[in-house]
């Protein structure tokens, strides 16, 4: 028996493991230094206090425990879960509708459709925040509208109130990521063989019966992707933010990711900048992993 694994070792068709290695080492290499390196260096700079000009100051996990017990970063987080809803939940319902309306009817310039839903995602995200701050300056298209309609009472100077800010700069990230998930579905719903709508048609289930019982279950895996990248734009969001409104008015657009560049580059406190910036990885890590995980256990 160990003889034959011996001669089958010796044997083994192929290029021996050791070419495999160099084969990945380029990968590596860039990996290390792109991506290692400067993860190790940020860890590192968590343990000083400096405001990154002259000699930091040892401070062990100091900067860790003011960031959980820190009330003032409380806000931005609370935030960032306030971006889920506009990030996250919105466009992929409006995606789903969207996919499952395009997928199947019969809709003239379907194509030019999806285009035009999905051209946000190619866009510069700093010109789509410029844009829509003209769009929602006082004076802008959308208060020209209202007025014109007779809706005078809804008009608002949308990113100067500390009510509508917040909202105005998630609707955008709901324009944005619609186009994406409805492309995602799409792709997923061109999947699900057009018998198994017809016979839930001749059962007598309706348009959203069978969406419900026959395209969600072959969603199961684009759903999964498109929590993924849409929990993770709205957890990193900085451009729309800093674009838009500077986390004004007061503070109430602050997000987690405008926090790393506030106390890092504008307060000059570069290890507390890098450890807020290290504590959301690991959340967008976390979120990562456990949608993932549910995913897998609903395929099995």
């Amino acid at each position: 028996m160990s003889a034959g694994r011996g001669t089958a070792t010796r044997g083994a068709p192929g290029e021996p493991r050791a070419v495999a290695y160099l084969y990945l080492a380029p990968a590596l290499l860039v990996w290390a230094l792109f991506m290692a390196w400067p993860l190790i260096r940020a860890v590192w700079l968590s343990f000083y206090e400096w405001d990154g000009l002259s000699v930091g100051t040892w401070v062990g996990l100091d900067n860790y425990v003011a960031v959980f017990t820190d009330p003032e970063l409380r806000e931005p987080f609370g935030h960032a879960l306030v971006l889920l809803f506009f990030f996250s939940v919105l466009p992929i319902l409006f995606g789903l509708v969207l996919a499952s309306i395009t997928a199947r009817a019969d809709v003239r310039g379907a194509g030019f459709f999806r285009t035009v839903i999905f051209l946000p995602q190619v866009v510069a995200m700093v010109v789509v925040a410029i844009a829509w701050r003209q769009i929602y300056e006082p004076s802008g298209p959308l208060n020209d509208g209202l007025r014109a309609l007779g809706l005078d009472g809804l008009t608002h100077a949308w990113l100067g109130e500390q009510a509508t800010a917040l909202a105005a700069v998630g609707l955008v990230g709901t324009w944005v990521g619609t186009g994406l998930c409805m492309v995602l579905f799409l792709a997923g719903l061109s999947k699900v063989p057009r018998e198994l709508y017809e016979a839930a048609a001749l059962d007598g289930a309706g348009a959203l019966r069978q969406l419900w019982h026959v395209g969600l279950p072959a969603l199961r895996g684009e759903i999964a992707v498109a929590i993924t990248l849409t929990v993770v734009a709205a957890l990193r969001t900085f451009d729309l933010v800093y674009v838009m409104t500077t986390g004004g008015p007061g503070t109430a657009t602050r997000v987690p990711a405008y926090e790393v560049w506030r106390w890092s580059l504008n307060e000059g406190r570069v290890g507390y900048g890098v450890t807020i910036a290290l504590v959301l990885t690991a959340l967008i890590l976390l979120v990562t992993v456990v949608v993932n995980q549910v995913a897998e256990r609903g395929e099995r």
